[in-house]
């Protein structure tokens, strides 16, 4: 029997089902994004440190990289270096490589992951640190993603044709193992003020946390992203196990769209 659908519901489910092949309309070239940290510990807002995102382009792969660290003002508390980087094939955006070199309070770990997404088979080194790393094997579903290449994933979703309360199902590959998340659409959200930069127009989206050591079971993330052909997202808010965290966009340059979600009060 055939399947009647709205042109609302043929739009949803090319979404939903178009997990391996993402079209990048969204980034390029020399894009640098850089956001400010917040954590918020006993009631007061604290300003941690800050996110870089870059991306490098090459005739087949981009190359993004995000570092994180926290100011010195702030180290006596808790130091973070972290290093993240993901290389994508421009056809489809799913990653070969990802590579995580993290330094957080007392907490290290290097791990490269390589993915072959023909044989659904991939590799980790992973250890403390890159002179302890050993190597790993592993299998996974197709289309599979890691932690920084899926943002960039998200970043080119059609919210426009998504539809409030819809979800959009994402897998990921984190610590050995797979992850199958929901990112739930919330609607627009018009005139979202970002401390600093003034109003934009936005999208609301939830991606689906990883209960554990640094998310409870039923937290949930915020992200605003900017309602133009950047799609960036402006401000990000989560509850961790102890406090909660904000990050606002600070600067940005290299944008391969006018930044237009901004608007007047």
């Amino acid at each position: 029997m055939p399947s009647f659908l709205t042109e609302e519901e043929a739009s949803y489910e090319d979404i939903t089902n178009d997990d391996c092949n993402t079209v990048n309309n969204s980034f390029g070239q020399g894009e640098k994004i850089v956001y400010k940290v917040y954590y918020n510990w006993n009631f007061v807002w604290l300003s941690a440190g800050e996110v870089t995102f870059e991306v490098n382009e090459t005739d087949h792969e981009y190359r993004i990289s995000a570092t994180g660290r926290t100011y010195s003002s702030y180290e006596w508390f808790f130091k973070v270096r972290d290093y993240y980087f993901t290389y994508l094939d421009k056809e489809t955006l799913l990653p070969h490589t990802f590579i995580r070199d993290v330094q957080e309070g007392n907490y290290t770990l290097y791990d490269k992951v390589n993915f072959d997404q023909v044989a659904q088979q991939g590799t980790s080194k992973r250890g403390k640190t890159k002179e302890e790393a050993k190597l790993q094997t592993f299998e996974f579903d197709n289309c599979m993603h890691d932690m920084l290449s899926l943002i960039y994933k998200m970043r080119n979703l059609d919210y426009e044709h998504i539809g409030a309360g819809k979800s959009i199902p994402a897998k990921m590959f984190l610590d050995m193992e797979t992850y199958e998340l929901d990112i739930r659409m919330k609607g627009k959200v018009p005139k979202k003020w970002v401390k600093g930069l003034g109003y934009y127009n936005t999208f609301q989206i939830s991606p689906e946390l990883i209960a554990g050591e640094v998310f409870d079971e039923d937290a949930q993330m915020n992200i605003w992203v900017s309602d133009d052909e950047n799609k960036i997202p402006l401000i990000i808010e989560s509850p961790v196990s102890v406090g909660s965290v904000k990050v606002v966009l600070k600067e940005y340059s290299g944008l391969k769209h006018p930044f237009s979600s901004k608007v007047e009060k």
